[in-house]
This record gives structure tokens, C-alpha cells and sequence, in this order.
């Protein structure tokens, strides 16, 4: 990186902060703080609430994705839209109506403060893990590709969202991810229209769709029912469905966002828009990727695309081995390349791939026999390692930006959330009677402390396959149980807290039970934990309603 980068990220990651700050350092009073005050409209929210999901880990592990599976990540959105109608339809009305702060308060007038308050620490476990990993993310890529250090990345990417967050609450949020958004798209359309250029001569965008198609990097749909396989239509339509049922009509870091709304509608608009935009920006991130996987047909892409990863191999007491295998892999690219640009069949070229990836294994084998604590998953290092290895100056100091931005973006959502949260859902609801102006206090207090065990967590946390499926993993234990309270609440009268209560924990049970033994995809997690707790209530309702009959 050169002089011109660290003035572009400089001046990026100061004007956030500054900018966030000098809107809104006054608040009056809780509602200020927590909602905004309830100014935003719904461009605001729209651009918000994709902000909030699109963290610095889209724009690192995204563009991996593609490149070693393909545009079949995708599918895992498909259930986005419908998502988004049936919130504004049902979800956000009530919130509305009952002028609430967080999402766990309506549990509470629905059922008891026993709902509430355990609904609210799943969701305070689930986003407190989820906050660390999107600080950590992009600082252990970063550091591992730039060689800063880790904890100086962590204390950088933390301190700053912490600052404007503390200071500026869900309002400075807002505002500021507006910026973040037009930094984000600003550099993903320049690094995909320099990706274009950086093609051979004869070689259009057209060109470059028929060479990803040959490879099966196109291969959008998958109709396959096996619920082993992750992304299909199917585990899309439902799981992604249902996740994104659950993200966005119950986790409060979503919720905050539009509940900050002038009014129903304009909330109602500014989801919609997250349902028509969402899709479309994930898909151009893919293609992205896919992008990235043309250029290297042209370009020596590495064995391995973790530098660090590399290194070992290189220096490992199986140095000859690792280096004959580069040689080898580099050979077996340009038959890759030729076989894609004259046309050979589909099955040539798939034995070639399997080559490929049987010499990247035998590579991960030797590395891991060296260092057994070294990641050797290097999806989220395609992307940063084209970015820095690619790109010229300046543009590279814009993307290293673009994914600073991403993280605070999503981070400082969390952090109001879960500040918000704990401040409304635990401390108000015990300690009754205390000023507005002591709330405030309050709140602030929790903003710097989740914000601390955040930093925490990130300095202390390990690289887990790639890195945007961690985080929906997360989500996915935690999300279908939430979801199926909450669908009880709206729902279904009949059924009342004591059974609420208890189908909520022994559904939260048996799904952490099927992740320890992997017997399913992560997504359809959550349809299991809705379809469940919904089941468990009518059975424990009709239980405790014999027993109460009885006696």
C-alpha cells in the first residue's frame, strides 16, 4: 500500500466518526438515544437495514464463495422478499401499535416477563458472540495479508465504532451507515469495472460468462432435496425464509433500525426496499467473485490464498513436496485455461477441476501437518488477496475502506442493539422510576460494555470455515426458537406463557443437540426450531391445561 491508500482510508474512516458524532452528540431523553427519536425515513431505513446485514465479512467472504463454489450461495436469500412482506403485514404493526423499544417488550404483554426476559438473553448470547466475529473477521485478514497486528486491528476497528455509537446511539447509526452504503457500492462497482478491464484483449464480459459457465461457477439453482446439501432452492424457500423471518422481524439489531421510523409506513417502505435491493447486491457481490475466477484463468492464482498458509507450506519439512505441487498446479491452470477458451467438453474440463482441487487438498494436508493450528480455508482471502495484489493504488485504499466501513456498519447496530436491549429488556424493567436522563446513562454504559466484551471476544477468537457461514450458523441455533415464540405471540391465542416458556427451552435444547451431531444443514435449523417450539406449545398448553383441569 502505498501513501495515496492510507489517505483514502484515513479520510474515510475519519468523516464516518466526525460526521456520526456532530449529528448527534444531544439526547434528551430514552426515545432519542434508542430510537432516533423516530425521524428516519424510509430511504434511511432501507439503507440501514442493509447496512446492518452487510458486514466487512460479505465483502471479504462473499466473493470466495463464488469463486470456489459458484452463483449457488444465492439461493440462501430467496426467501428474503417474502420475509419482508410478512413482517410489514404482521410484525410491524404491532410493534407500532404497542410503541415499543425492543422486540422482547410485546413478549412480555403477550405472555409474561418470563418470555421476555428469556427470549431477551438468547438473543443477547446469539448477537453478543455475532458482534465479536464481525469485528475479528476483517482484522484477522487483514492482518494476516497486510502483516499489521491483530490486537491493533481488533482495538482500531472497536474503539472507533464504539466512540460514534456511545455517543450518537441509533440515530448516529443511521445517518452514518448511509455514508458507509455509498462507500461500499462505490468501491464494489470500481474494483468490478477494473476487474473487467484487467481482461485479456477479446475477452468481454460475455466472454468471461461463457468461461465461468463452462467451469459451473453459473449454476444458480439447485433443485436436489438432500437436507445435507446447504444452499438449494428448497433450504432457500424455507430455512432462508424463516431466518430471514426471524433476523429481521425479531433480532433487535434489525428491529432498532426501523422501529426508528417517522411512521408505520415509512418503516413498512424501508423494509420493502431491503426485500427488492438485497438480492440484486448479494448477486452482483457473487458475480464478483465469479469475476475474480475469470481473471485468475489469465493470471497464476496460488496454491493457497492465505499468505501465512503459504509460508508454512514453503518452510514445512515437506518444502520440496509443497513447491513441486505449485509447479504442478500452475501447469494443470493453463490446461484449465485452454481447455476453457477452446472450447474442450464439459467432462475434460471437470477432470481438470478435480485435479486442481485434489493438488489445493494435498497442499492443505501438508500444511496442516506442519502448523495443525493453521487455518487452511482460504475463501476469505481471494478477494482481499486480488484487491492488494491487483488493483492500483488508491482503489486499493478505497476497498480496504469499503470493508472498515462494512465492519463498523454492522457492529454499531449490534452494539445499539444489544445496549438497547439489556437497557430496556433487563435494568428498566427491574429498576422502575429512575429520570430519562439516567436511562440515557444507562444506556451508554451497556454500549461501551458490550462494545469491551466484543473487543474481547475478537482478540480471543478463532477463524471457523468461511466466515459468513460462522455468522449464519450462529444465527441459525438461536433464530428458528426465537421466531417460534414470537409467531406463537401474533398467532396463536390459545396458547399461554407457562407453555411459551418451557417450549422455548426445550426447543433451543434439541437444536443445539442436532448441531453437535450435524445431522443437518445449518439452514434448515431454523424451520426445525419454529416448527418445533409452535408444536411444543400446543402440546405443553394442552398438558398444563389438563393438569390445571384435574386439580
Amino acid at each position: 500500500m502505498e501513501i495515496i491508500d492510507w489517505i483514502v482510508i484515513l479520510i474515510t474512516l475519519i468523516f464516518i466518526v466526525t460526521y456520526g458524532i456532530w449529528k448527534n452528540n444531544k439526547h434528551q431523553n430514552i426515545q432519542d438515544y434508542i430510537r432516533g427519536g423516530n425521524k428516519a425515513r424510509w430511504w434511511t431505513i432501507g439503507l440501514s437495514v442493509m447496512a446492518t446485514q452487510a458486514s466487512a465479512i460479505t465483502f471479504l467472504s462473499t466473493p470466495g464463495q463464488a469463486y470456489h463454489d459458484g452463483m449457488g450461495f444465492i439461493q440462501f436469500y430467496f426467501g428474503l422478499p417474502f420475509a419482508m412482506v410478512i413482517i410489514c403485514l404482521f410484525f410491524l404493526p404491532v410493534y407500532h401499535k404497542l410503541k415499543v423499544y425492543t422486540a422482547y417488550e410485546f413478549l412480555e404483554s403477550r405472555f409474561d416477563l418470563r418470555v421476555r426476559t428469556l427470549t431477551a438473553l438468547l438473543f443477547l448470547v446469539q448477537r453478543g458472540l455475532a458482534a465479536g466475529i464481525t469485528i475479528y473477521a476483517p482484522a484477522i485478514i487483514l492482518s494476516v495479508v497486510l502483516g499489521w497486528n491483530l490486537n491493533v486491528m481488533v482495538l482500531l476497528v472497536g474503539v472507533l465504532v464504539i466512540t460514534y455509537t456511545f455517543i450518537g446511539g441509533t440515530r448516529a447509526v443511521n445517518v452514518t451507515q448511509k455514508q458507509q452504503m455509498f462507500i461500499i457500492f462505490l468501491g464494489m462497482f470500481l474494483a468490478f469495472g477494473f476487474l473487467l478491464k484487467s481482461f485479456p484483449e477479446g475477452v468481454s464480459f460475455f466472454e468471461a460468462l461463457k468461461i465461468s459457465g463452462k467451469a459451473g461457477k453459473l449454476e444458480i439453482l439447485d433443485f436436489s432435496i438432500n437436507p445435507e446439501s446447504r444452499y438449494t432452492l428448497w433450504s432457500g424457500l424455507t430455512g432462508g425464509l424463516f431466518l430471514a423471518l426471524s433476523y429481521f422481524g425479531t433480532d433487535q439489531s434489525q428491529v432498532q433500525r426501523y422501529l426508528s421510523g417517522k411512521s408505520l409506513r415509512e418503516s413498512q417502505m424501508g423494509l420493502i426496499m431491503n426485500g427488492f435491493l438485497k438480492i440484486p447486491m448479494q448477486f452482483f457481490i457473487l458475480l464478483v467473485g465469479v469475476m475474480v475466477f475469470v481473471f485468475y484463468q489469465f493470471e497464476p492464482a496460488p496454491l493457497n490464498f492465505n499468505p501465512k498458509a503459504l509460508e508454512i507450506g514453503r518452510n514445512s519439512t515437506s518444502s520440496n513436496e509443497f513447491t513441486t505441487l505449485e509447479l504442478e498446479n500452475i501447469n494443470t491452470q493453463k490446461k484449465i485455461r485452454t481447455a476453457l477458451l477452446k472450447g474442450s467438453s464439459q467432462e475434460e474440463i471437470n477432470q481438470l477441476n478435480k485435479i486442481d482441487l485434489n493438488q489445493r487438498k494435498k497442499a492443505k494436508e501438508i500444511i496442516e501437518m506442519a502448523n495443525p493450528k493453521q487455518e487452511t480455508n482460504d475463501k476469505d482471502y481471494v478477494f482481499i488477496s486480488f484487491v492488494l495484489g491487483h488493483l492500483p493504488n488508491g482503489l486499493i485504499g478505497l476497498l480496504i475502506a469499503v470493508i472498515f466501513s462494512a465492519a463498523m456498519s454492522s457492529t454499531a447496530s449490534e452494539l445499539s442493539a444489544l445496549s438497547a436491549t439489556t437497557t430496556v429488556d433487563l435494568y428498566r424493567r427491574n429498576i422502575i422510576g429512575k429520570s430519562e436522563s439516567h436511562y440515557v446513562k444507562v444506556s451508554k454504559g451497556f454500549t461501551l460494555f458490550w462494545g469491551l466484551i466484543a473487543v474481547l471476544f475478537a482478540s480471543v477468537g478463532n477463524l471457523f470455515e468461511n466466515l459468513i457461514q460462522l455468522v449464519n450458523i450462529i444465527g441459525s441455533i438461536f433464530y428458528g426458537t426465537i421466531l417460534g415464540v414470537f409467531l406463537i405471540a401474533i398467532f396463536i391465542k390459545s396458547i399461554k406463557e407457562k407453555a411459551a416458556f418451557w417450549s422455548v427451552i426445550i426447543s433451543e435444547s434439541v437444536i443445539i443437540l442436532l448441531f453437535s451431531l450435524d445431522i443437518v444443514s445449518f439452514l434448515w435449523l431454523n424451520l426445525i426450531g419454529t416448527i418445533l417450539t409452535v408444536l411444543l406449545g400446543f402440546i405443553l398448553q394442552k398438558i398444563f391445561k389438563e393438569k390445571t383441569v384435574k386439580l
